[in-house]
């Protein structure tokens, strides 16, 4: 007899999340109270900046080992080696192309919004000895080729070397994909140990809010919120061109590659917030892969671009390293024409590719950007140190988004996305399972 089909038993619905329980709204909240805490008690602030340092430490502590497990796993389970190669050329083609336009709309557009013009800056009085700025080591293209490999693969894990850890791990997983079954047993214990780091990266998650709070409070106790007065021409520039690079360049891709960048910003919106907040892309990188593959873009396709666009496509930090040199320029008042920028343009093509090796630093690899240049005062920099973080926030932004259209457009050359997971996945949003 047919049970009736009343009293057959409904799944549950999924409970909707309280705004209070979403992430985003958390670490929005933290980044508000940060900035009211720093502005009315500087004091208490400056002692907050441990709060985001830690998150970001939690983070890097698992990152060079992620980026090991899921490059690995990725290359190793498809064991065509030809595919691997063609997979790596694209991304390398891809990132060249966009980050050399970022960079020429970044020079266009500070050349015609000029917010250094006429400030008359004598870059020797802006030197100030507890600011000391260490200009990067520049290196030959020897130099780089021979700092690709490690001395040891646990230097490279011990020091953070992301291009180092990404060259062992493609070396090992080659090795791994010849073994054919045999390796089989070691992409099981690497799949485990990946999961057991990802849960590490849930746990952390839990502490954004606080990290975002400490690290906003550091900024605006430290710098103040007069800071940004004198400055606000220039950021008000950088982030129109941020804003113009999104609707110009990636938007189009976006639309070329069959997806909607606004539904792939609001997918990963709580990574995009968290950066804004903490400065580091690397603290959404564990976070990142998992939603990138649970769009439906196969893991050998993840595993090796989202890495390598790390330290290849950084979008958001040749906008900025185009502005902040001319802007630089302009209120040295240094003579900047087209045929020294030409020259800028070519410097910077090489140092921003520098920044994964600068754990982080911007600033360094700017200081080596205005040495190479020979012509703007490198301890002009000290100008855009108290608004350096708010730059960053823009800029790490549009890193982190332009990493994922990366990743989804190689997606798409190799015919290596779940179409139809993808149109789900975005139209109905991310939900933690």
């Amino acid at each position: 007899m047919a049970t009736p089909v009343s009293s057959v038993p409904l799944p549950r619905p999924a409970r909707r999340k309280r705004f209070y329980e979403d992430l985003t709204f958390q670490v929005l909240t933290g980044m508000a109270l940060g900035v009211a805490v720093g502005a009315l008690a500087p004091d208490i602030g400056q002692q907050l900046k441990p709060l985001g340092d830690v998150f970001v430490r939690l983070i890097q502590m698992v990152v060079g080992l992620i980026i090991f497990c899921t490059v690995t796993h990725g290359i190793a389970s498809v064991r065509d080696l030809g595919k691997v190669g063609r997979i790596a050329i694209k991304a390398i083609i891809y990132f060249e192309v966009v980050t050399t336009i970022a960079l020429v709309i970044g020079l266009v557009t500070i050349n015609i919004m000029q917010p250094g013009a006429g400030m008359h800056i004598d870059p020797a009085a802006l030197h100030n000895p507890g600011e000391a700025i260490h200009p990067a080591a520049s290196m030959s293209f020897g130099e780089f080729l021979l700092n690709l490999v490690p001395k040891s693969a646990v230097d490279a894990f011990a020091k953070g070397e992301i291009l180092q850890v990404l060259v062992f791990s493609v070396l090992f997983a080659c090795g791994l994909a010849s073994l054919g079954n045999r390796a089989q047993p070691v992409l099981d214990g690497i799949n485990t140990v990946s999961q057991a780091l990802f849960w590490v990266i849930r746990v952390a998650m839990k502490i954004a809010p606080i990290a975002a709070f400490g690290a906003i409070a550091f900024t605006v106790a430290k710098f103040g919120l007069q800071s940004l007065v004198p400055l606000a021409a220039l950021i008000g520039e950088f982030y129109l061109t941020c804003v113009i690079f999104f609707v110009v360049v990636l938007a189009p891709i976006a639309w070329y590659a069959g997806f909607s960048l606004l539904k792939l910003m609001r997918y990963v919106r709580e990574e995009l917030v968290l950066v804004i907040g903490t400065n580091s892309s690397e603290s959404v990188f564990p976070q990142l892969t998992h939603k990138l593959k649970k769009l439906g873009v196969e893991e050998s396709v993840v595993g090796l671009v989202l890495p390598t666009a790390y330290s290849f496509n950084h979008d958001g930090t040749c906008l900025y390293f185009a502005a902040v040199s001319v802007f630089l320029a302009q209120a040295t008042g240094t003579a900047m024409g087209w045929e020294q920028q030409l020259g800028l343009l070519a410097v910077l093509l090489v140092t921003s590719k520098g920044g994964a090796g600068v754990a982080g630093s911007a600033i360094a690899v700017l200081a080596m950007t205005l040495a190479a240049t020979k012509s703007i005062p490198v301890n002009s920099i000290a100008l855009v140190l108290g608004v350096h973080r708010i730059l960053a926030s823009a800029f790490v932004f549009t890193n982190i988004a332009g990493n994922c259209v990366a990743t989804l457009v190689v997606g798409k050359w190799e015919n290596a996305i779940d179409r139809k997971q993808l149109d789900h996945e975005l139209q109905s949003g991310y939900r933690a399972a």
